[in-house]
């Protein structure tokens, strides 16, 4: 039985009807969004959730021609070798170096340049920043890579600069000691155009009331951007640098694959570029899966833990 509603209800299109019947009338009415959504829910569902069927595949000893299901079991074998193997601790600590490296110098260049650029107020200089920052992110890293490299190279522009001012070449392609910085830098510019667009997004959404309170206070663009702008763009620092926290095990396989050669593994192979070997290049798949495995659960550890964190210190979080 339906519960009458009051004319301020239907004026406002609320309705206390069943929350079975209201949502398949919700589906209905917006039927052509829901449409337009089906290809990105037909994406995670093929390749992140169907995939999990193959997670068994880390406690077996696979053998593509016999199947998962036929494959031996073998436990936490595979977990074991990982952990023995003379490469865990070096790939271990290039993950978590390059990683950290990416969220402590990278993190922060969006945000600031999302402060710089909201202080423009010139609408033509604005877009074209931004058209410029945005155009490195759709490259792939095989063509961004190579232009890279064409200009680290010894024979590269910035050797031949060098050489200019009498200044020697340096290696930087095949030094160890230069290539975590190139990775680092590169990466940052590369995609803080990109990183920018949501903390943008958040502060269109500020109250204009706030900036307009501050100015009758006698605040300058300096004390605004300290006292309104930052503290209303923190929930979204926060929620952005929860889910950075949560791939702090994913240091960039294509950057690393493209612009990497065997004379910087000491400095370069993380768990990524490791599994490309041992799982396409030596079909270990065992193994690989079981790498895999260890990265999401150290992944979600850390994304929950970093949630629980910020939620006590009372701000927004994931859940």
């Amino acid at each position: 039985m339906d519960v009458e509603q009051t004319p301020q209800l239907k004026a406002s299109g609320l309705s206390m009807r069943a929350p079975g019947l209201s949502w398949w009338r919700r589906m209905k009415k917006h039927r052509n969004l829901y449409f337009m959504l089906l290809p990105t829910l037909t994406y995670f569902f093929l390749f992140h959730y169907v995939p999990f069927l193959g997670i068994s595949i880390a406690f077996k000893d696979f053998q593509p021609f016999v199947g998962i299901a036929d494959s031996p079991w073998v436990g936490l074998k595979h977990f074991i070798m990982i952990y023995q193997s003379d490469d865990f601790y070096q790939l271990l600590t290039n993950t978590l170096l390059i990683s950290s490296y990416r969220l402590i110098f990278g993190f922060p260049v969006p945000i600031i340049f999302a402060l710089l650029l909201n202080e423009v107020r010139k609408q033509s200089v604005k877009k074209t920043v931004q058209t410029i920052t945005y155009f490195p992110h759709f490259l792939s890293w095989i063509v961004y890579g190579g232009l890279i490299l064409s200009f680290i190279s010894p024979a590269g522009i910035i050797n031949e600069i060098l050489k200019g001012f009498g200044i020697p070449a340096i290696d930087f392609v095949t030094g160890p000691d230069y290539f975590r910085s190139i990775l680092v830098i590169t990466g940052i510019l590369k995609d803080f155009g990109w990183g920018a667009i949501i903390y943008l997004a958040a502060l269109s959404g500020i109250d204009p009331s706030l900036y307009e309170a501050a100015t009758v206070d006698g605040a300058g663009r300096w004390k605004k951007m300290i006292h309104v702008t930052l503290p209303s763009l923190i929930p979204t620092v926060f929620l952005m640098l929860i889910i950075q926290i949560g791939y702090i095990l994913d240091a960039g396989f294509e950057q690393i694959f493209v612009m990497s050669n065997p004379t910087v593994y000491s400095v370069s192979d993380i768990f990524d570029t490791y599994v490309y070997r041992i799982g396409i290049e030596q079909a270990n798949f065992s193994e690989a899966t079981a790498i895999g495995l260890f990265k999401g659960i150290v992944g979600f550890i850390l994304i929950v833990s970093a949630n629980r964190i910020i939620k006590r210190s009372g701000e927004p979080t994931l859940w």
